[in-house]
């Protein structure tokens, strides 16, 4: 999905909705994450933002104990792009997405 600012912390709020968008869609929650990694164009933008980047996480995410990684990357594919987050998330067995997969 193409970023509609260029600005980080406008991209962390993004991506992060993206995220709860594609969890939604399994049945999940943010609370279902496990694991995420952070590509970022740049170290120090981020390190500068971390505040911001903090309650835009607190608000889209919440407060969960997710084994988190960042690191910087020379470049991302979409030229715009300040950042890219990957996830990992647990779904749960009964999610309703599930039993819409059974036969």
């Amino acid at each position: 999905c193409a970023f509609d600012s260029d600005d980080l912390v406008d991209q962390v709020c993004q991506a992060l909705r993206n995220i709860r968008a594609v969890l939604a869609e399994a049945g999940a929650q943010p609370r279902h994450l496990t694991r995420m990694t952070w590509y970022l164009v740049d170290k120090r933008d981020y390190l500068q933002r971390a505040r911001d980047i903090g309650r835009v996480f607190r608000e889209e995410i919440g407060h969960y104990g997710i084994a988190m990684t960042a690191v910087q990357v020379v470049a991302l594919i979409e030229d715009r792009a300040r950042l890219e987050i990957e996830v990992t998330a647990v779904v749960p067995e009964e999610s309703p997405a599930s039993r819409r997969r059974q036969p």
